[in-house]
Parts: C-alpha cells; sequence; structure tokens
C-alpha cells in the first residue's frame, strides 16, 4: 500500500497534469515559488494546506477532499532532512539579562525579528546565541548561524549578495542566481517553508541586513549590531546596557569562581570592567588562575592601567607566559573568521603539544573561544587589541603570516588534488567528500587569506590559490567571490612573468563570465588568454570556448571556424575527447546553419571517437540532425545521451538531452509528449542557476508551446527570455525572443479571429496572420 506521501504527492501530479502548465506557470499561478512546487512534486516537502489549496483553485478543483491524505502526510511528514545547527556553543556561565532575554524570546515569537544592539562587549552575539539555543526546540528545522563582519578588523562587511550565497549555500542550495533580488526572493521563499531560526551576527547597517530578513512563515532572524538599526522597518529593536552592579557582581564571581566578601574592592573591580560581560569575565578568569590573590589585589593592578579594555586585555596577558603572550598577539594578525590547532601552528611555528597547551591557556583567560573541540576564535575587541599589540611588539608578524598563507595553499592544493575533475586524468587518493567538506568549512578563511595576500605582495599565493580552489568553484558557481580572486591572480601572474599561468587563468575568469551569461565578458577573458601565448592543450580549449561564445551571441560562421580550430588542434597533440567535443559543436552550428546532411556525417564522427559522457554532445546532435527524415534512430540517439547524463550524475546535460527531446518531438508532430520533456528540463534547471542553458530552453519551450498551440503558456516563456537577455546584455538572443514574441501575437490572432468565425482571408488581408 502507498504511503500518504505517496498519495498526496500522486493528486499533486494529477493537479499538475490538469493545468496543462510549465511548473514555473502552474508555480506563479498558485503564489508558489517553483522550487518549493518541484520539492512537493517529488515528495521531498509536505506542503502546506495553503499551498494545497491554491493548486486547486488554480485549475478550479474543491481542495476538500484532499482535506483527509494531506493530514495523514503532514503527520507522518516527508523524509527527514538532518537539521542544520551552526550556532556557536552557548556560554556555561550566561547569568543576568533575564529581562532582556524574555523581551527577545517575546519579540520573536511575536515579530519574527529583533535586532539586539550596543556597544562593543556588551554581550550581544552572547545573548542572541543563548535565546537561540534555548528556543531551539521550536524551530525544528535548525538554526544557521552567520558572521556579517561589520566591526572584524582587516576584513570588509559582508555584501549581501554574498551573505545570501553562503545562506542559501547551508540550505544545500549550492547554485544560487547570480543577482541579488533574485537570491533574497529565493532566501525569502525558502525559509518561508522552514521553521528555522537564523542569527545574523555584527551587522554593519541596515542596507546589509534587509535583504536577508525572513518573509512570510514561521521563521525568525536575530540580528546583532553596535549600531541601532532604526531603519529597519518591522525589526523590533532591544537594546543592551552594561550591567547592573548586582548583575555584573553575579557574573564576575561566577567567572572567579568566588563567593564576594570584599565589596569595596568588588566594586571598584566592576568599575574598571564597567558592566561589560566580556571584560567582567576576563577579570573574573584573571582572579580565578591566580588563588593566592585578593579581589583587592585584582583592583589595584587594574587601576595601574588607564584604558579599562587595555586593563582588563592587559591583566589577562599577565597570567600567560611569554610564549603564550606571543601566541596572543601573531593571533591578531591571522586572516579569517576562526582557525584550528594546524593553522595555530603554521602561524607560531610551534610543536602541537607546547601550542595545545598554550591554547587552553588562552580559553580559560577568555582571550579566545574555543567554538569546537580544536576550532577558535576571538572576539573582534579582543582581537583589534591583539593587532594592535602585535603592530607595537612583533617584528616577525609579517614572516608568520606568510607561514600561515603557505599553509592554506599547501592544504587547498592538497585537498583539490582529491577532488575528481576534468582538468586532471586521475586524482590522487584520498576521500573526495572530506576535500569537499574542509573547503567547506575554510572557504571564508580562504579568501581572507587570499586577500591578505594581495596586500601582502604575496604573487605566488595571489596565483595558485584560485587554481587550488578551480574545482570547488566549478562546483558552486553561485559564488561571487571567483571572478574578483581570478582577475587579481591573473595581474598576479603578469607581473610574475607566468605567461601560461596567467592565460589559464584568464580561461577560468573567461568560463565564470559565460556561466553567468556575461558573454561580452567571457569574450574579453578568453582573447586576452590567447594574447598570453598559451599552449598547445589550452589554446585548444580556448579555441572551443570562443566557439561556444560566438555561438550564443548568434555568429555562426565564426563560431564554425572557432570549432575547426580547436579540433585541429586537439587533433595535433592526441586529445581524443577534445577533438570530439569539436567536431560535435561543429555538427551543432552546422546544422543550425541548415546543413543537414554535413551535420549528420561530423556528429557521427564525433561519436564513434568518444566514449562515456564524452559522447553526450555529439548523440544530441545526431538525434536534432535526424530528427526529420528517421524518428525512430533520432530517439535512440536522444535517449542513448540522456542515459549517459543520468548515469554520470550530469544534471545540466540531463536537463539539455530533455530539451533537445523535446526539440526532436516537435519536429515530429508530437508536441504535447515534447512539453513534457521541456517541463523536465525546467525542473532539473531549477536549481542550477545556469543563465546560459536557461536562455537556449526557453527559446525551444516557447516554439514548442507555440507549435502545440499554447499560445499562453508560450509568451510568458518569452517575456522572461527578453528581460533575461537585456539584463545580460545579449541583443541576439533579446531579438530572437522579439521576433518570435511578434510571431505569437500575429498567429494568436489569427486564430481567435478564425475561431470567431472570420475567414482566413479576411484575417490576411487584415494584416492579422501570415
Amino acid at each position: 500500500m502507498s504511503s500518504p506521501q505517496e498519495r498526496l504527492v500522486a493528486q499533486l501530479a494529477r493537479i499538475k497534469e490538469m493545468s496543462g502548465l510549465s511548473l514555473r506557470a502552474l508555480a506563479s499561478q498558485a503564489g508558489l515559488s517553483s522550487s518549493s512546487l518541484s520539492r512537493y512534486l517529488a515528495g521531498r516537502l509536505v506542503p502546506p494546506w495553503e499551498a494545497v489549496v491554491a493548486l486547486c483553485r488554480s485549475v478550479g478543483r474543491d481542495p476538500r477532499p484532499l482535506r483527509g491524505v494531506w493530514a495523514e502526510a503532514a503527520k507522518a511528514g516527508a523524509a527527514p532532512a538532518p537539521r542544520r545547527n551552526d550556532l556557536p556553543a552557548d556560554l556555561f556561565d550566561f547569568t543576568s539579562r533575564e529581562a532582556e532575554s524574555a523581551l527577545v524570546e517575546g519579540l520573536l515569537h511575536s515579530a519574527g525579528a529583533v535586532v539586539i544592539d550596543g556597544m562593543a562587549g556588551v554581550g550581544k552575539t552572547s545573548l542572541a546565541v543563548h535565546v537561540a539555543h534555548r528556543l531551539a526546540p521550536s524551530y525544528p528545522d535548525g538554526g544557521l548561524y552567520l558572521d556579517l563582519h561589520g566591526f572584524t578588523p582587516g576584513q570588509e562587511p559582508l555584501e549581501p549578495q554574498a551573505a545570501l550565497g553562503r545562506l542559501l549555500g547551508a540550505l544545500d542550495i549550492t547554485h544560487p542566481p547570480s543577482g541579488a533580488a533574485e537570491r533574497a526572493a529565493l532566501w525569502r521563499s525558502e525559509l518561508s517553508r522552514r521553521r528555522a531560526l537564523v542569527v545574523l551576527d555584527n551587522a554593519v547597517d541596515a542596507e546589509q541586513v534587509r535583504p536577508l530578513l525572513p518573509g512570510a512563515g514561521k521563521s525568525a532572524v536575530l540580528i546583532t549590531s553596535r549600531h541601532r538599526l532604526v531603519s529597519l522597518d518591522g525589526v523590533p529593536p532591544v537594546s543592551l546596557e552594561p550591567l547592573t552592579d548586582a548583575d555584573a557582581a553575579h557574573l564576575f564571581s561566577r567567572a572567579a569562581g568566588l563567593t564576594i566578601t570584599e565589596e569595596e574592592a568588588v566594586s571598584q573591580v566592576l568599575r574598571q570592567c564597567a558592566g561589560l560581560p566580556l571584560a567582567l569575565r576576563m577579570a573574573g578568569a584573571r582572579l580565578r588562575h591566580r588563588p593566592g590573590w585578593t579581589v583587592a589585589v585584582l583592583a589595584e593592578r587594574l587601576r595601574t592601567t588607564p584604558s579599562r579594555f587595555d586593563s582588563v586585555f592587559g591583566m589577562s596577558l599577565q597570567q600567560l607566559d611569554s610564549v603564550q603572550r606571543r601566541i596572543f598577539r601573531l593571533l591578531g594578525v591571522l586572516p579569517g573568521a576562526d582557525f584550528d590547532v594546524e593553522v595555530a601552528g603554521a602561524l607560531t611555528d610551534l610543536p602541537p603539544d607546547r601550542l595545545g597547551a598554550a591554547l587552553e591557556e588562552l580559553v580559560d583567560a577568555h582571550l579566545v573561544q574555543e567554538l569546537s573541540p580544536g576550532r577558535y576564535r576571538m572576539h573582534d575587541l579582543i582581537r583589534r587589541y591583539a593587532a594592535d599589540l602585535a603592530a607595537d611588539e612583533e617584528p616577525q608578524a609579517e614572516a608568520a603570516l606568510r607561514r600561515v598563507l603557505r599553509h592554506y595553499l599547501a592544504q587547498a592544493v592538497a585537498h583539490d588534488r582529491t577532488l575528481p575533475s576534468p582538468y586532471r586524468r586521475e586524482p590522487s587518493p584520498g576521500d573526495p567528500a572530506r576535500a569537499m567538506a574542509w573547503f567547506e568549512l575554510e572557504y571564508v578563511n580562504l579568501v581572507a587569506c587570499f586577500d591578505a595576500a594581495v596586500r601582502l605582495g604575496a604573487d605566488e599565493v595571489v596565483v595558485e590559490l584560485p587554481q587550488a580552489m578551480r574545482v570547488w568553484f566549478f562546483r558552486h558557481r553561485g559564488t561571487d567571490d571567483q571572478a574578483r580572486l581570478l582577475e587579481a591572480a591573473a595581474v598576479a601572474a603578469a607581473r610574475l612573468g607566468r605567461d601560461q599561468q596567467r592565460a589559464s587563468l584568464l580561461a577560468d575568469l573567461g568560463f565564470v563570465h559565460a556561466a553567468a551569461g556575461r558573454l561580452a565578458e567571457a569574450l574579453s577573458a578568453y582573447e586576452l588568454a590567447e594574447q598570453s601565448g598559451p599552449d598547445d592543450d589550452l589554446a585548444a580549449g580556448l579555441a572551443l570556448r570562443i566557439g561556444f561564445v560566438r555561438r550564443d551571441l548568434g555568429d555562426l560562421e565564426a563560431a564554425q571556424a572557432r570549432f575547426r580550430q580547436a579540433r585541429d588542434l586537439f587533433e595535433r597533440i592526441g586529445r581524443r575527447a577534445g577533438q570530439s567535443q569539436a567536431l560535435a559543436f561543429d555538427g551543432w552550428v552546422t546544422l543550425h546553419l541548415g546543413r543537414h546532411s554535413e551535420a549528420v556525417e561530423l556528429a557521427h564522427a564525433s561519436v564513434a571517437l568518444a566514449d562515456g559522457p564524452a559522447q553526450i554532445t555529439g548523440l544530441v546532435t545526431l538525434g536534432v540532425a535526424l530528427a526529420p527524415d528517421d524518428p525512430a534512430e533520432s530517439l535512440r540517439m536522444l535517449h542513448d545521451a540522456l542515459r549517459l547524463a543520468e548515469q554520470n550524475d550530469l544534471p545540466h546535460n540531463q536537463a539539455w538531452c530533455h530539451n533537445y527531446l523535446g526539440v526532436a518531438l516537435r519536429v515530429m508532430g508530437s508536441p504535447e509528449k515534447a512539453l513534457e520533456h521541456h517541463r523536465r528540463a525546467f525542473e532539473l534547471l531549477e536549481p542550477l542557476a545556469e543563465v546560459q542553458l536557461e536562455i537556449d530552453c526557453l527559446h525551444t519551450y516557447a516554439e514548442t508551446c507555440r507549435a502545440a498551440g499554447r499560445y499562453d503558456e508560450a509568451l510568458p516563456l518569452l517575456d522572461r527570455t527578453i528581460e533575461l537577455a537585456r539584463e545580460l546584455g545579449r541583443p541576439y538572443d533579446e531579438q530572437l525572443a522579439r521576433s518570435a514574441r511578434e510571431l505569437l501575437r500575429t498567429e494568436q490572432a489569427s486564430h481567435r479571429l478564425s475561431e470567431s468565425g472570420q475567414p482566413a482571408a479576411r484575417a490576411r488581408q487584415a494584416g492579422l496572420s501570415k
């Protein structure tokens, strides 16, 4: 017997079939996001009842008969996903703030968002994390944490677009849209179907935060900032003041591990700490580690330093030996958000046993926080203090930083080598999943190291690091940093006189631009790479990629010339797979130039040279070319291509194959069957954010809708094509879509006139049909 979830999915699939609409069009009509509807139809998520009602109404169906099966499915739930929890650990000695905690919790329940503001060190993050841990049972889809770096020394505040990329990545959306507005819309859509709590720490201003806020739904967001974000409409503020004397005394006594008896001395300590929890914990830790001291001794020591922060931090440093103090100073120049023991070892050049003991001492002194076993971070205030000390007292700080950069580069290279990639023959032994997890964990630090290398003029690191991240970037093409890193790396390679590396970096830069649909920028990067004198292997790849760009710009003859240049170069160096690709795309443009028999010959030659997934392009070309004359063989070729794409888990290729199965079926006179494949192509495209492939599929999908007489379905597809083409500066695609739209409008008007009884001849005389 099928499960309630399976029965509900069957009913939803029936609704989609009744609608006759694409997934995107049905989602739009029902007021849902297409990504959510895709998950409902795949059984990965049980929709809210309101979504079921909206879908039923879109096809004029009474939703009430579905209430029972929906209730059973909702009770059983979809296949459970692992609960995400990125929250830092709660402080074991968190104390006081009962009124503020209650206020924040109440506002979260009523408003769904709260901003906690206050001065540095007042305990904003501690309160936010504490509340998030307390409320964890109310948010079964987990807790997300993101440091926006509004006040982190040595780092620029995180741009909203990049922040959204990281937040969506935390929800396993690895290819988010490229635009900030589209990312924000997807983020709101994803949160609307979840009950998650998001902590956005260290916001610099309202503009940074506004795109990250949730929309409708039961998720909530906690924001912290040193500034009052008064312009965030609908987000109530909770301003933290320094602790009262009573609360400060309670926290100090807990941190010190004592019962207060020296009230006057305690009052002096509290005045020096100014009611700031960070300072109070550090002062208490100082006393706890000096059992021979009284509170009066601590107060006297604090009075000798004029600045309250210098006095508290300085006192904590005094409990450390010279090696531990040196480690603390060096940590102030460390790039990135957090670090592990290996990074600290590279920074300090100390053996693991001495380093581990020293880090434990820094944790005990509240100078460093241990996020998880072996992973650490520093509070921004403490980091700033350490960096100031390093500038004044640490002549070897730059040498230590360069060791860290070399360490990160070596680690990135080692992990990259274990990843399967078309850029190498065979990966090195190792666990690819572990390597990808390392890149995921260290990504923010790697980008920070790159920026530090640029500042230092460490051109070796600047050139090598983006290449060591190439496979990771290929699998996460939504990241915003890759183009910036590649541009800077190409400049550094030129300074080093490394023409081949510069050419390789520019080729990667061109690919990044092309994948985002920015064809003019892609062509510019590729042509610069050619001018750098690439070797035959890279020159062949560049000729192939320039052919792609020329094809997408509509210059088919120039594209064909490039594909033939690539074929000759690949043949010269003995690269059969590359030669096969060049032949396949030569066949593709030859087909679109109207030379069918020649295209068939080229595609056959391509398939004969390749094996495995390298045959896909040739098979698709062959399938489309044979569609008018040999339908059976055409469909066999296209299904062979689709099977290869599925067997090798290639979603981009799967979408492409489904799209051209639709084209072939349309040519064969089966537009309704063709539409099923176009719709499947777009279901596969939905999470990929591949603009170039989307434009290609939009053109053909719209043409099949026109052939099926589905004018109302075709028009939004052409409008979307025009919108994308204008946004990306692609006049050829825009003109194609506008011409198709004009033809569609004319046919639609003619069809309506014909249905109303007006003779076709009169319609033609009126200029309404062609």
